[in-house]
């Protein structure tokens, strides 16, 4: 796989870990002080500015992604998208102060070990 490639892939795989980090702000401090109600709540959901933010970096990363597919063999691109899985856990951890456990890191252990023989198939 040419390195430009792999490149966009992993650019396109650490968009996806900031949608997801910047999502989980937004409906956080969305939340934070509301009175409980649907309506109010998703109201308050849609005009949290990292909601916002989160959703205009997925259409980017969507795009992205677009791209290398046009470009890749699916077979080789799409496990690469479990290193979103290993980049949002951490910055879960490093931004959110989540709890990694053993179990966690054993499986992002494993799932960095699948897209390594992955990526030595191409």
């Amino acid at each position: 796989m040419p390195i430009r490639l792999f490149l966009l892939i992993l650019l396109s795989v650490g968009l996806s870990a900031a949608v997801q980090l910047s999502l989980k702000v937004g409906i956080t401090a969305a939340r934070t002080g509301r009175v409980a109600g649907v309506g109010s709540e998703l109201w308050s959901m849609l005009l949290s500015p990292m909601v916002i933010l989160g959703l205009g970096l997925y259409g980017v990363g969507a795009l992205l992604w677009l791209f290398v597919l046009g470009r890749v063999q699916l077979s080789l691109a799409y496990p690469f998208v479990g290193l979103g899985f290993i980049l949002t856990m951490l910055a879960g951890a490093l931004v959110l102060n989540e709890p990694l456990g053993f179990s966690r890191v054993a499986g992002a252990c494993l799932i960095i070990a699948g897209c390594v023989l992955v990526a030595r198939t191409a």
